[in-house]
């Protein structure tokens, strides 16, 4: 067969580069035919194939910004098209592709020969898919770590399913691309790198020499071995750290090395060469630092020259080919501390060193080239030839229509923890679990249970309980301690510590709770199922978390360790016998005295749990007022409403449109109803929640909850401005008289949503301060004009307000989030703009003599009379009417990273309002699964009705 390789660029040489080259030789001596086709070539000096049986082709010159075949365009031209972004390559998928490689891209792969072509990079899938020829046999190499990836990921999670086969380079991606695909997925084959047979020099590791070879970017970690080497050089000067390879970040990691003063220890050998076995040869111990190497090359070729490694225990290659203790030292990712340590030992450790060496070289003797891709290739062949391929391919793209987003993207599986000890016992243990069913699924990479009904408060209070069952029917003693994290800690003397990882094997031995022990820094090192927590009894750790991983039966809500119950082992002061200290921070510090160690007792998730009365006071930052959330909602279906609208409209001569034709148009796209989900899920301190409507109320709404109520127009107007009113800025100016409405609460716009969980103290301080969240958005600084939006003269009326009373200009708007108000500050509005604020009432259709009350006003002029202070929130914005932002949407669902976020529709983009709406078809119901107890019928509103009301803490 005729075999090609498409990489990005194959003359830097790096990890991937190597395990490419790695195969195609390997495959050379079998096939017809086996070349390697780089997109761009980065060095000015000739390049030579590894072996000589493999051809390489290169598309573009990077340093000319020009194309290596002749294309009949003048240099200035391609420089020109260089110089233009991509059109297939998002900009933050991979910044390297322009037009210029568009258009030599697209001529290759349309005239290219071969049999079977294996991409190497998901941004060239997105070029593979839309210009391969369809008789080519497609095969995407993934030669990283795609669950970590980010944006980088994302074309393939759009185009991989048209791929005819994936092949990794290790087994642990596996998973995630099954639980990503579903049935969608192609055929998988692991191909591990190889080195090929030859002699290769061993190393005497008597050098004094420690060996780096890495791309000098970001995601290599040369910077944390950096510092990491500050920590070792000062006791071994006479010992050298050297680096082999260049790239973008090599000028600012000189400077780093300047600035720690490791001039005279630190070597930058620059670019890597082809044969890096003499190197190799000459030093003592190899160092990586990198916290995502999917291929480990680098790390198989030290080990045969007989060199042990130190590297960061990453979940891919580090861990498949590095025996920690018996071929190097294997330490928590990103601990550049550790990492110091593990040198230290390594030097100064002779013997350790000879021992892990002679095991890394007879390590290294099984680092032997399988013949799987010819087992792939050879199965794919058959299957074009009976008709079979395109039969699959044609399912597995039905398949990913079926469950793919809006824009063709599959939603990508949450990745397994890093610190998963991928055992055999593990695996064995876990696949027990789901033979037994009982609503067990995997996700994630860990066994879940499947929810319906219970939110990220209720999985919380869970998992804390049955980490303290655990507890107590073991004996040991514990208390409830707090921090400021959203999930809980118990407090437990580091004596017990053996005890409690022996008590969580016994009590999980059948279940699906998982243990992670943890690091000073509260980071998981090692996580198993709780039911082999007793082979780690003896492993040191800081504390552990336990949890019970869930998740929702659409997939796109789990819950794992985020949402767990951390075990903090306190010990004994050594310097103080008075004090006791805490390995986390809690809100009343990390070393407590003994005096304050007296048990008292508090109620969590309505069980009681021992606590010390120090955690049982009102501390400085508690929020211990009642906040409140205020709607402001229209059913712009509902006829009669309308026709009350057309009334007003058609009084004041404006031209209207019956109101039935009008109410067919209307896009019911239930905001409300998620938007009040994710508060319940998000922010169960919420007392009670009002929603401000004319006349009209949710057909999903259960107004007999006690915690909601709808509130009509009457009632907060009392007879002041006019009714009917279809102005908001004159409803947001009334809110403050709703009856029973507390001091404190947020306004929230329908569009706008809780994202994860989020505290009170988001949005006022203890000392009831409210906090506002300032845009950099800035309001133009001329008089209003018929140019500006309605919100826009709002403003400017705002500014002359502000401005005649406190001498101050405001600048800038508010970003789309919840408005955290006070009665108080609305109620001084009212007295001291009396006027304005009586003329926005008044106004039935919004006006340009209008303020803006609750988005702005209030912010401001409780910030000039010290009620209102600035504050920071994370808040997504995507107007979901832009093609553009709408991709925004699965990061979104995927990382959950914002505290909140809004989707709004400007009516001035190119995606239609059925697009709109079916997009939002699919993402609300996916970010928010669980239906609240607020929704007639719901799992959640059964429960509420057929029990006590629960507590509701703040």
């Amino acid at each position: 067969m005729r075999v090609a390789f498409l990489l990005i660029q194959a003359d830097v040489l790096g990890d991937a580069e190597r395990a490419v080259f790695g195969h195609a030789t390997a495959l050379a001596g079998r096939h017809e035919e086996v070349r390697v086709i780089s997109v761009f070539k980065e060095r000015r000096r000739r390049f030579e194939s590894p072996d000589p049986r493999v051809d390489v082709t290169f598309l573009i010159e990077s340093l000319k910004s020009g194309a290596v075949r002749r294309s009949g365009l003048a240099a200035d031209a391609q420089e020109a098209l260089a110089a233009l972004p991509s059109d297939i390559v998002e900009r933050r998928w991979d910044k390297r592709f322009h037009r210029l490689a568009d258009i030599e891209l697209e001529h290759a792969l349309r005239h290219l020969d071969t049999d079977v072509l294996i991409t190497t990079s998901p941004a060239l899938l997105a070029y593979v898919a839309r210009f391969l020829p369809p008789h080519i046999i497609a095969v995407h190499y993934e030669l990283g770590a795609p669950e970590a990836a980010g944006p980088a990921a994302e074309p393939l999670l759009r185009h991989l399913v048209r791929c005819d086969a994936l092949a990794l380079p290790r087994a642990r991606s596996r998973q995630w691309f099954t639980e990503t695909f579903g049935q969608a997925v192609p055929p998988v084959a692991v191909t591990r790198p190889a080195l090929a047979r030859r002699f290769r020099p061993r190393s005497t590791l008597e050098t004094r020499m420690v060996t780096l070879v890495a791309r000098l970017e970001a995601r290599s970690g040369v910077g944390q071995a950096l510092t990491a080497w500050a920590k070792v050089s000062p006791q071994y000067p006479t010992w050298t750290l050297r680096i082999i390879g260049d790239g973008p970040l090599g000028k600012a990691l000189r400077a780093q090395r300047d600035e720690l003063g490791l001039h005279s220890s630190v070597q930058f050998v620059g670019e890597a060469p082809a044969d890096l076995s003499e190197e190799w040869a000459k030093t003592s111990i190899a160092l990586s630092a990198a916290t995502e190497d999917a291929l480990g090359v680098f790390l198989m070729e030290a080990h045969a020259a007989g060199v042990p490694v130190v590297a960061y225990d990453c979940p891919t290659a580090p861990s498949e080919v590095v025996q920690h203790g018996r071929t190097g030292l294997l330490v928590t990712p990103g601990d550049t501390d550790a990492l110091a340590d593990a040198l230290l030992k390594m030097i100064e450790n002779t013997d350790l060193r000879w021992s892990t060496g002679a095991e890394a070289a007879l390590a290294a003797t099984g680092f032997r080239y399988n013949r799987n891709f010819d087992r792939l290739f050879e199965n794919l062949e058959a299957d074009r030839v009976s008709g079979r391929r395109d039969r699959r391919k044609a399912a597995r793209i039905a398949a990913h229509s079926l469950t793919s987003g809006a824009d063709g993207q599959a939603r990508a599986a949450a990745a397994a923890p890093r610190s998963t000890q991928n055992s055999e016992e593990l695996a064995t243990a876990e696949e027990r679990m789901l033979r037994r069913g009982g609503g067990l699924v995997r996700d994630g990479g860990q066994v879940c249970r499947v929810i319906e009904a219970e939110t990220p408060h209720d999985i919380i209070q869970a998992n804390l309980a049955m980490a303290a069952t655990a507890l107590e029917k073991a004996g040991i003693p514990y208390f409830v301690t707090r921090t400021t994290k959203v999930r809980h800690t118990v407090a437990v003397h580091a004596s017990h510590r053996e005890a409690v990882l022996r008590a969580f094997g016994r009590s999980f031995t059948r279940q699906p709770v998982y243990v992670a022990l943890l690091n000073e820094r509260d980071d998981a090192v090692v996580t198993t199922l709780g039911g082999l927590t007793t082979g780690h009894a003896q492993t040191p750790c800081a504390g552990v978390r336990v949890y019970q991983s869930v998740v929702t039966p659409s997939r796109t809500l789990r819950l794992g360790a985020t949402y767990g119950c951390t075990v903090a082992f306190w010990g004994d002061d050594e310097n103080d016998p008075d004090y006791i200290t805490s390995p986390f921070r809690t809100l009343i510090g990390a070393r407590i005295p003994t005096e304050a160690l007296r048990l008292d007792t508090m109620v969590l998730g309505g069980r009681r749990y021992p606590t010390i009365q120090a955690f049982n006071q009102e501390l400085h930052h508690d929020i211990t007022f009642p906040v409140d959330a205020v709607y402001t909602w229209v059913d712009g279906s509902d006829v009669e409403w309308l026709e009350r609208k057309n009334a007003v409209l058609a009084a004041k001569g404006i031209e209207t449109e019956d109101a039935a034709t009008s109410a067919a148009r209307f896009r019911n796209r239930d905001e409300l109803r998620y938007s009040l989900r994710s508060l319940d899920m998000y922010a169960p301190w919420i007392r009670n929640i009002y929603l401000v409507t004319d006349r009209q109320v949710p057909s999903w709404l259960d107004t007999t909850h006690p915690r909601v109520r709808v509130v009509d127009h009457t009632e907060i107007f009392a007879g002041q401005g006019q009714l009917p009113t279809y102005n908001s800025h004159a409803i947001e100016s009334r809110l403050h008289h709703i009856d029973g409405l507390a001091e404190h609460f947020l306004y929230f716009n329908d569009d706008v949503f809780a994202a994860r969980p989020i505290q009170p103290s988001l949005f006022f301080l203890g000392n009831g301060q409210s906090k506002h969240f300032m845009s950099s958005n800035a309001i133009p600084m001329n008089p209003i004009n018929e140019k500006d939006e309605f919100s826009r003269m709002a403003a400017k009326n705002n500014r002359r307000l502000l401005a005649e009373r406190f001498g101050r200009a405001l600048v800038n708007s508010f970003i789309h989030a919840p408005h955290p108000l006070r009665r108080s500050v609305m109620r001084d509005l009212e007295s001291e703009f009396a006027e304005a604020l009586a003329n926005t009432a008044g106004n039935q259709l919004r006006n340009a003599s209008d303020v803006s009350v609750a988005s702005s006003l209030h912010h401001y002029f409780g910030y000039y009379t010290g009620r209102s202070v600035p504050g920071r929130i994370a808040g997504g914005f995507v107007n979901v009417g832009l093609s553009e932002q709408v991709k925004k949407l699965n990061r979104m669902l995927a990382t959950r990273s914002n505290d909140v976020f809004c989707l709004n529709d400007f009516h001035d983009g190119d995606v239609s309002e059925d697009e709109q709406d079916a997009t939002l078809a699919a993402f609300l119901p996916s970010y928010f699964p669980i239906a609240s107890q607020f929704e007639t019928g719901s799992p959640r509103n059964r429960r509420f009705h057929a029990q006590d009301l629960p507590e509701w803490p703040l």
